[in-house]
C-alpha cells in the first residue's frame, strides 16, 4: 500500500462514528472490552471536565468504554484528589510494578496501563484538552471496532494554542514539522502520511501494544510508529480527524527538549534498523542558555529516555494477562 493509497482508504472523519449506540452493538457482538487512560501531571484544572464529560457520555449514558483510569506520574496538586471524586480508578504509576524500578514520565503510565488496565483495546487521551468532547474516544475507536485488520488509531487535529490573550486560530504541530516529518521522510517514508505522529490521542488493541517498548519520556509516540509499523507493516493503522484540539501552549525551550529525547529514541531505531552507524554514544545532556543580567547562563539537562521493555517481557503481566486471570 503506497502513502497515497493508505492516506485515501485508512483516515476518517469523527462523524463517521458518531453513532455511539450502535458503536456498542458492534462492541458487544465481538465480545471486545474497551479501557481509557488518562496520563496526568499536575492537570487538577482540566481532570475534572476531562472525566465528567467522557465518563457521563461513554459509560454511563452509553456503555463504550468498560473502565476509565487516570494514572499519574506524582503530581504535586489536587490532581488525583480530583479525579477520585468523580468515580474514576486513580493509580500513582510509582506505586505499581515497584520490582521493575520507577520512571517519571508520560511513557512510563502508558506502559503502566497495559498492566494496570484490561480492555483488548487501550484508549490513552492526554488530560489538559481544555475542549474534551466523546469524538476524542469514540473517533479513534471506531476503526477499530470495525476492521479487524486495524491495529492501531492516531488522531489528528487543527491545533490552536491558548494563550493569557485568548486563543491563536491557527499554529501548533511545530515539532512534527520542524523534526518528526522530516526524519520520518528521511528514513522512515511509509510513515509520512500519518499527519500528526506526536498527537497524544491515540487507540491500539492490547496485542500490539503488548510486544513493543515504550520509552518513559518524550519519544513514546515516535517509537510506537514506527515500532508497530516494523511489526505490522501500514496496514496496520488508521488515523482520525478529530477536528480541534486546545491546549495549553508550551514555550520553545521546552519543544527544544521534547526534540532531543525524540531524536535520541530515534537514532536508536534506525541503529537497530541499520539505516545508520554511529561511531560513539549519544550525548545525554540537552544545553539551553538564559541571560542573567547582561551574561549568558548555560542550563544543562539530562535527557536520557529510559526504555521500558515489551509488556510480554514482564512476568507479572504473563501472570495476570496470559495465563487467564485478567479480571475486570
Amino acid at each position: 500500500m503506497n502513502p497515497e493509497e493508505w492516506l485515501s482508504s485508512r483516515t476518517y472523519h469523527h462523524s463517521n462514528f458518531n453513532n455511539i449506540e450502535e458503536l456498542v452493538r458492534k462492541k458487544k457482538e465481538k465480545n471486545l472490552k474497551i479501557s481509557l487512560c488518562l496520563p496526568t501531571l499536575n492537570e487538577e484544572k482540566t481532570i475534572g471536565k476531562v472525566i465528567v464529560i467522557l465518563k457521563s457520555e461513554l459509560m454511563d449514558r452509553y456503555p463504550l468504554l468498560d473502565e476509565i483510569a487516570v494514572i499519574d506520574s506524582g503530581s504535586e496538586d489536587e490532581t488525583m484528589k480530583v479525579a477520585s471524586s468523580f468515580g474514576v480508578d486513580v493509580y500513582l504509576a510509582s506505586d505499581h510494578l515497584q520490582a521493575h524500578g520507577d520512571h517519571r514520565g508520560k511513557g512510563e503510565n502508558l506502559w503502566k496501563a497495559l498492566y494496570l488496565l484490561t480492555g483488548d483495546i487501550i484508549v490513552y487521551v492526554d488530560s489538559d484538552i481544555t475542549n474534551i468532547h466523546p469524538r476524542f474516544v469514540y473517533g479513534l475507536v471506531g476503526p477499530l471496532i470495525e476492521d479487524p485488520d486495524i491495529h492501531y488509531v492516531k488522531g489528528f487535529y487543527d491545533r490552536p494554542l491558548a494563550f493569557s490573550q485568548g486563543v491563536r486560530p491557527t499554529g501548533g504541530g511545530r515539532v512534527t514539522e520542524i523534526l518528526t516529518r522530516p526524519l520520518f521522510s528521511l528514513f522512515y517514508p511509509a510513515l509520512t502520511p500519518i499527519l500528526q505522529p506526536l498527537s497524544g490521542e491515540y487507540a491500539g488493541r492490547r496485542e500490539i501494544l503488548e510486544k513493543i517498548a515504550f520509552p518513559v519520556g518524550y519519544g513514546v509516540e515516535t517509537s510506537m510508529l514506527i515500532d508497530i509499523h516494523n511489526e505490522m507493516g501500514m496496514e496496520a493503522f488508521a488515523q482520525t480527524d478529530l477536528d480541534k484540539r486546545v491546549h495549553r501552549n508550551q514555550e520553545t525551550t521546552a519543544l527544544g527538549r521534547m526534540s532531543f529525547g525524540i531524536l535520541r529514541t530515534l537514532i536508536k531505531r534506525l541503529q537497530r534498523d541499520k539505516k545508520i552507524e554511529l561511531v560513539d554514544e549519544l550525548n545525554t545532556i540537552m544545553r539551553q542558555f538564559s541571560v542573567v543580567d547582561s551574561a549568558y547562563k548555560t542550563i544543562e539537562h539530562e535527557i536520557f529516555e529510559y526504555e521500558r521493555p515489551p509488556m510480554l517481557e514482564i512476568p507479572e503481566y504473563v501472570e495476570k494477562f496470559k495465563s487467564g486471570k485478567a479480571t475486570s
